[in-house]
């Protein structure tokens, strides 16, 4: 049997740093993880460059039944300590769209500076390396079962994340754990997630495939709602890009989302004013405002023929076009799954978590991180954001909590 002062399951962004934190402040620890590879979900992550954080990250970018539980953690741990911490080990970034910024070398060199800040602290890795039985008994702290032997310890962090991506190894242990010692679960759905339709209602936009251009996107109300400025991208079964995988964390089952593919342009007033200034066809006008397969296959749904003359076309009829670009409702009938969701909605509830440790109000020494837990980030590095923040949150209470009596 080994024995350690404090134990973190989850080996990924909020656990390495939760680790580091609590090893370098002298206290023992086990990192524990089941897969064969390290922090798979960095290493894909922003097509392989890592979208590590965002410089506008506050509470207002993050979803949670508990909206201001989030605040402490993210106000003590910034994004600028992370770069500072990447300027120690000589990881150079870029900002590539809205404060998103990324590495320039490629993921693994987070991993890399997460890994050096675990063995600054002596952390001890266990991996790869399943848990098979926990438990917990006052004034003994947890035991953990493994293939290996039981290991002990003061204090536990569970940081095996989400749903998401279940083939690099996601699991739902985080909240076995929770119901396991009586925690209550906000109920958990994709986020950040391609969205689908009826396959028949979807038919005329297959053709469309690959094309993408910038929007507006909206859903919901305003107290619940989200909208964003983004990029779509049509795909076979229905609607992706950052704009669409942005509003699938707000949209709920049943409701319409709400398009403008004009954002910049009021489309009906000025193909009314076209019509009176030019002879030329529509669809090669429209096909200046969009993508010209979308201007061909919007036309063809509204039963005009690419090739009319604007002047031919009575005001009705451009007036609808018109609206429909900057108006088109269209209701999913799902999403693609946590197959293909970069996050996970909902987890552990987080009104039974401490804001400032992270630590559980129902068993001492036990503490929720990362995106186990009920707190969702926005598209943009405002999700490992939230992993660093936590961690370091819960690794600094942790080893203060397993601190020897004075």
């Amino acid at each position: 049997m080994e024995s350690f002062d404090i134990a973190v399951i989850g080996a990924g962004a909020a656990g390495m740093m939760c680790a580091a934190a609590a090893g370098q402040r002298g206290r023992r620890v086990a990192l524990i993880d089941h897969a064969p590879r390290l922090a798979e979900k960095i290493r894909i992550s922003g097509g392989g460059r890592c979208n590590f954080t965002n410089l506008h990250a506050s509470p207002a970018n993050y979803l949670s039944n508990n909206p201001h539980f989030c605040r402490s953690a993210l106000a003590r741990y910034t994004p600028r300590d992370f770069l500072a911490l990447l300027r120690q080990h000589r990881v150079t970034w870029h900002e590539k769209h809205k404060g998103q910024l990324f590495c320039d070398q490629s993921s693994e060199a987070i991993i890399d500076v997460l890994r050096a800040e675990c063995d600054a602290g002596r952390v001890a890795w266990r991996r790869p390396l399943p848990v098979e039985a926990l438990s917990h008994a006052d004034g003994a702290g947890f035991t953990l079962g493994t293939p290996q032997g039981q290991i002990r310890a003061k204090a536990l962090v569970i940081a095996t994340g989400g749903l998401s991506i279940p083939k690099i190894g996601a699991t739902d242990f985080a909240y076995r754990v929770a119901r396991q010692f009586g925690h209550k679960l906000v109920d958990t759905r994709p986020a950040l997630v391609p969205l689908t339709f009826a396959q028949d209602e979807w038919a005329p936009y297959v053709p469309l495939a690959g094309v993408s251009l910038e929007v507006h996107v909206a859903t919901g109300e305003r107290k619940t709602g989200g909208a964003f400025d983004e990029d779509l991208l049509f795909t076979h079964r229905g609607l992706s890009g950052p704009g669409v995988l942005q509003i699938s964390s707000f949209w709920q089952p049943g409701q319409p989302i709400r398009v403008n593919l004009l954002p910049d342009r009021d489309a009906s007033a000025a193909l009314i004013e076209a019509k009176g200034a030019t002879k030329r066809q529509i669809g090669n006008l429209l096909a200046e405002w969009v993508p010209a397969r979308l201007a061909h296959v919007w036309l063809e749904a509204h039963q005009v023929k690419a090739d009319a003359r604007l002047a031919d076309l009575p005001d009705k009829t451009l007036r609808k076009i018109g609206e429909g670009l900057a108006q088109w409702s269209l209701t999913p009938t799902g999403t693609e799954g946590y197959k293909k969701a970069e996050v996970t909605r909902g987890g552990v509830d987080t009104r039974e978590l401490s804001s400032a440790t992270l630590m559980s109000q129902r068993v001492a020494g036990l503490y929720f991180v990362g995106e186990a837990v009920d707190v969702t980030g926005w598209l943009g590095g405002y999700n490992f954001q939230w992993a660093w923040a936590s961690g370091v949150a819960a690794g600094e209470a942790a080893a203060e909590f397993t601190a020897p009596a004075s």
